[in-house]
């Protein structure tokens, strides 16, 4: 992360402290969810210390946002800055094994430097996600997980693309927002949420993953169970999602998401058709991720055991399936080479005549290698364009029209 270098910023930081406690929290939020405050699995390593800058007790991050996903620029043992990815579900902090052999990190205490906070861990793990940057298009450098969450009371503004760190003894949530009370499964926070796909609203517990890019991920016993996709229309899901549940999945739009008092309407829920791994944890209605998560500013605090939910800007926003039928991955040289892995039948992608194995090396005018994979997604997800693409096949160059088209049109709400 960035250093604060300069009085301005450290204003900044003191303007932010004052901003945070400004008033006491409504007891219908932070007073009757600390009452009924639940222990986590407490499983993560645990910050040896944290310490705020100039003596403040907050911090603001700037961050980056992929698809859904959180990066926030760490510093580990004062090295140059690392994207760490924000995993409310994984059990502890980490770094990615050839990351920290780049950075020479030594086994044992480890520090971490982020804009305006420092913390100091016991040890550092080291957990590798191998299908993270083909998936992405960025290279995976390590995880901010549980103990993080448990370390700050974390703000994330998804407008603004920040994320704001808070000591939690002397937080106090101000502002309009609901809060709503959860507990833990293993490592990952749980609250109640209703589902509406086909005419029946379906109340259940719901985890939140900040790292997962679909809107909402269901496993097939609770689908199954509830007849979800009963009268609905479904699409194969093509974009890899970041769940094993979610490998062989179907696209649904969803009448009504509801957290809160927030109903969301039309968003896109992902059905896994995969049995769910053996756990000992009590079975889920689902799995709330970032493609839901955008909509709001999101406030973890897990010292009173309670999330708090406030619209934003894209609360209304609708949200796009792909429309091209294909599933690409990123490899070669700063992951700009484009696969495709995957293309479905039916599809504007067979329509065009592209096929597993090509390589998506041009789009219009533009080579391929000026965007990100995200970037290439998103173009996908644009209605009515039809991109004139640049395709290399074995040792052939050719030039295909994929012509998008809805695969997904909204329901009856």
């Amino acid at each position: 992360m960035r250093r604060r270098k300069t009085i301005l910023l450290a204003i900044g930081i003191a303007l932010l402290a004052g901003l945070g406690a400004r008033e006491p929290a409504p007891a219908s939020q932070a007073g009757a969810a600390a009452k009924q405050a639940e222990p986590s699995s407490g499983s993560g390593t645990g910050y040896s210390s944290v310490r705020f800058a100039y003596g403040g007790n907050v911090a603001e991050i700037p961050a980056e946002f992929v698809d859904g996903i959180i990066l926030l620029p760490v510093h580990v043992n004062q090295s140059q800055p690392c994207l760490f990815v924000l995993d409310s579900t994984a059990p502890s902090t980490s770094i990615d094994p050839n990351r920290a052999a780049e950075l020479g990190v030594p086994p044992g205490s480890v520090e971490l430097e982020m804009a305006g906070v420092n913390v100091t861990l016991a040890e550092l793990p080291h957990v590798a996600k191998p299908d993270f940057d083909a998936r992405f298009g960025r290279t995976y450098e390590g995880t901010l997980g549980h103990d993080f969450f448990e370390s700050f009371v974390v703000g994330i503004d998804y407008a603004r693309k920040t994320v704001r760190l808070y000591d939690p003894s002397s937080y106090q949530y101000s502002g309009k927002g609901k809060s709503v009370h959860i507990s833990f499964s293993g490592d990952t926070p749980v609250l109640r949420a209703k589902v509406n796909t086909n005419g029946k609203t379906i109340e259940g517990d719901f985890g939140v993953d900040t790292a997962l890019d679909a809107s909402v991920l269901f496993p097939e016993r609770f689908t199954n169970a509830h007849h979800m996709l009963s009268h609905v229309k479904t699409i194969p899901a093509t974009d890899e999602i970041s769940d094993q549940l979610a490998q062989g999945a179907e696209l649904a739009r969803m009448r009504v998401f509801q957290i809160a008092t927030f109903p969301v309407l039309q968003a896109i829920g992902t059905f896994s058709e995969r049995p769910e791994p053996k756990t000992s944890a009590p079975p889920l209605a689902g799995t709330i991720g970032g493609g839901m998560l955008r909509r709001f500013n999101v406030v973890f605090d897990y010292s009173r055991m309670q999330i708090i939910f406030d619209t934003n800007s894209e609360w209304r926003t609708d949200e796009l399936e792909d429309m091209s039928g294909i599933t690409l991955s990123a490899s070669g040289p700063g992951l700009r080479k484009f696969e495709v892995m995957q293309v479905r039948p039916g599809t504007p992608g067979a329509e065009a005549g592209l096929q597993k194995g090509d390589i998506i090396a041009g789009v219009d005018e533009d080579p391929a290698a000026d965007l990100s994979l995200m970037q290439l997604r998103d173009l996908f997800r644009q209605f009515g364009h039809p991109y004139k693409l640049t395709v290399e096949r074995n040792d052939q160059t050719l030039h295909l029209t994929l012509k998008l088209k809805r695969l997904l049109p909204n329901t009856e709400s």
